[in-house]
């Protein structure tokens, strides 16, 4: 009788959360009915603790990278938003870490990833300063305006027109990421190399358009595995009646204010080449100074006791 009894409730419960719709902008989210019988959704982070998000929307890349780091930390799996982000230019240098998020999603301006050295980020959380103590002052925290798409797609047997192209990825961005297509501000297409260059431009002062959430789901759909629910499909636009697959991507950050990088954070193949280039100066004026001494030496002066005995 108490098997019955368990079996019902089970059901019971099973049926009260299959009322709820499926998260289908973040496959690792969650939605079960309170007890109100309403719907809420939320993804797991720091030890467990349910974050509440809105599945009709991109969900802020601070709650992303903190569902990541949750996951990691217990062994399952990350695949479908992992792998470290090109190391180039203003982009990620630094690869995933554990955010400090506002009740918003949206960053706060100094992050330490729960250690004692801390740095200040943008509003895509992407590094813009050396990294410092706990001491550290980030006041301000800087908005991205603009944000440059380097994208390299597939082989095509047919050609590509620029304008099919733009209209193509306009279109995508919108059904995919809500983007208005207004916002791509200009488009450059190398067939050659099958190299597209999108510049994706918000007006200065905008706190309504957040471009790092979409970049950070569009970087994901490209280089990994999307995080949508339905994650068997892919970044792929139709132009000119063929199938436009990517196969990389380059995300460049452009911020409201500059970044304050000092020298200590050039790149190791920069700081080898102005090592070399000193040394190279030092070597030559060495040689120079021996080169010079010889020759004082070779045209010394007659020693004085010959000048005497004349």
């Amino acid at each position: 009788m108490k098997l019955w009894i368990f079996l019902l409730v089970a059901g019971c419960a099973a049926l009260v959360t299959a009322q709820c719709p499926l998260c289908t902008t973040m496959k690792w989210g969650r939605c079960e009915q309170n007890d109100q019988s309403q719907c809420g959704c939320f993804l797991l982070v720091d030890d467990g603790q349910p974050q509440p998000i809105d599945c009709s929307t991109l969900v802020p890349k601070c709650f992303l990278m903190k569902a990541e780091m949750y996951r990691a930390r217990k062994g399952q799996s990350t695949r479908s938003i992992g792998g470290k982000p090109v190391e180039t230019a203003f982009l990620d240098n630094d690869g995933i870490y554990d955010p400090e998020c506002e009740a918003d999603g949206r960053f706060r301006a100094r992050q330490c990833n729960n250690t004692e050295e801390c740095w200040c980020v943008n509003s895509a959380g992407v590094r813009r300063s050396d990294k410092g103590d706990k001491s550290m002052n980030c006041s301000l925290l800087a908005e991205t305006y603009w944000i440059r798409f380097q994208l390299t797609h597939k082989e095509v047997s047919g050609q590509i027109s620029d304008k099919s192209l733009k209209n193509a990825l306009g279109a995508e961005m919108k059904s995919r990421y809500g983007l208005d297509p207004s916002l791509i501000d200009n488009l450059q297409y190398d067939p050659q190399a099958r190299m597209i260059v999108m510049d994706v431009k918000k007006p200065k002062g905008d706190r309504t358009i957040d471009l790092g959430r979409m970049a950070y789901y569009m970087e994901k759909d490209v280089k990994i595995l999307p995080l949508f629910y339905n994650d068997s499909k892919k970044f792929i636009t139709s132009v000119d009646g063929q199938n436009l697959g990517m196969e990389n991507i380059l995300v460049y950050y452009v911020d409201e204010v500059a970044p304050t990088f000092t020298m200590k954070n050039l790149s190791g193949g920069i700081i080898a080449v102005i090592v070399v280039v000193v040394l190279l100066v030092v070597v030559g004026l060495l040689l120079l100074f021996l080169y010079r001494r010889q020759q004082k030496k070779k045209y010394k002066k007659t020693p004085q006791r010959e000048l005497d005995n004349m």
